[in-house]
């Protein structure tokens, strides 16, 4: 199945100050920062990826953030929640640490028969912690306060809201391979069979909600993962033959990209493993230093002087 869908690969949102979208990542939910960059198309902006340890797609959520963005709102033709899988019997413990940080969260709730714990972010961001029932086999980052026996230990799901399910599902079973899992109410999970984990798109109906506005807290696009660059490309004729249009492939420098927008409005991206994050600096030592693309290298006096001060 390696011609296929690989599930997620990344889940790219937008932030507001850089030095609180780093605490709460690193330290309060315990993820690894795995690539300090900028944005390519702003350079004195950050781009921070935080996942597990070598930041293995499936695990990678990346930041843009602008100081003093404006706060966004979820609504239809958006990504509108993250789902994280976490071990059995963890979400007491993420519920007595969120109550000691005084992160804000609701109360433990059960979708398709899994527990989850929603929480935002400090840009209202919202995420699921899930106990899911399927086993999950991925081991999370660890820190000096979380154990791997309560980590994130990469995707889940992601849910998308539309006004219509119907024509986001067709580009989900024609093009990228998913099948309809479940349905509970007005949500219907679809799943990739290529991948354990990391498989799922909840797709979230409501006829009446107004367009979301893509800004601060909220979603920019959704990353499915493909091995490699003739994956890829075989994937830019399935969308184009289905009359969407798309992008050219793009060098991301950690992988390549292609992006288009399904009918609902959601972006989508499909991106490779290749050639990962230890392209520019080791394991070890990933997320240490400001990496810049070759473009911009010869700025990096300048744009280091622009960015705001990170402390790590």
């Amino acid at each position: 199945m390696k011609d296929a869908v690989l599930g997620l690969h990344h889940i790219t949102a937008i932030a507001g100050d850089a030095q609180a979208n780093y605490n709460f990542y690193t330290k309060t939910l315990g993820l690894r920062l795995v690539k300090k960059t900028v944005n390519f198309d702003d350079p004195q902006t950050y781009h921070f990826y935080f996942g597990d340890e070598t930041g293995t797609p499936g695990s990678i959520l990346t930041f843009f953030p602008w100081k003093n963005v404006r706060s966004g709102r979820n609504g239809a033709g958006m990504a509108t929640e993250i789902g994280y899988a976490v071990p059995k019997g963890s979400l007491d413990f993420w519920l007595k640490r969120f109550d000691a940080l005084n992160v804000i969260h609701a109360e433990i709730q059960e979708r398709f028969g899994e527990r989850y714990l929603p929480f935002q972010d400090p840009d209202g961001l919202w995420i699921n912690l899930i106990e899911t029932k399927n086993p999950d086999k991925r081991t999370g980052w660890e820190t000096r306060e979380i154990h791997a026996g309560v980590a994130l230990m990469g995707f889940h799901t992601v849910t998308l809201t539309l006004n219509n399910h119907k024509a986001t599902a067709s580009v989900l079973t024609n093009i990228l391979g998913y099948e309809l899992a479940e349905q509970e109410g007005n949500v219907f999970r679809y799943r990739t069979q290529t991948v354990p984990n990391a498989a799922y798109v909840d797709l979230l109906e409501s006829p009446g909600a107004q367009r979301g506005l893509n800004a601060g807290g909220t979603i920019h696009h959704v990353a499915f993962r493909v091995e490699n660059e003739a994956v890829l490309m075989s994937y830019r004729e399935k969308v184009l033959k289905q009359g969407l249009n798309i992008t050219e492939k793009i060098n991301r420098d950690y992988f390549f990209s292609l992006y288009f927008r399904e009918p609902g409005g959601v972006l989508f991206e499909i991106a490779t493993d290749n050639p990962g994050f230890a392209i520019d600096e080791s394991v070890e030592n990933l997320g240490q230093s400001l990496q810049l693309p070759d473009r911009y290298e010869s700025l990096r006096g300048q744009i280091e002087k622009a960015l705001p001060p990170l402390i790590q």
